[in-house]
């Protein structure tokens, strides 16, 4: 894996986050999220996510997962 590239399954959650957003107009949770791309731990959602933010595709206002945001 490339320090610049999201793998397999990270990309499912940026699709999942993009979904929920055209869908609702709302971010979804991290239980959203898992549903979506077959994750049943949250904090494998959430460790999901913190890479993704490292690598700057998303971002969030505050410490809560619910407000990410696209940014890649």
């Amino acid at each position: 894996m490339s320090a610049g590239r999201p793998t397999a399954r990270q990309e499912a959650v940026l699709r999942a986050i993009r979904d929920v957003i055209a869908d609702t107009g709302d971010a979804p949770t991290v239980r959203e999220i898992g549903q979506r791309v077959g994750l049943s731990s949250s904090g494998s959602v959430a460790y999901q996510l913190g890479r993704l933010e490292k690598l700057g595709l998303v971002s969030r206002n505050g410490r809560h997962w619910r407000s990410c945001r696209l940014t890649g």
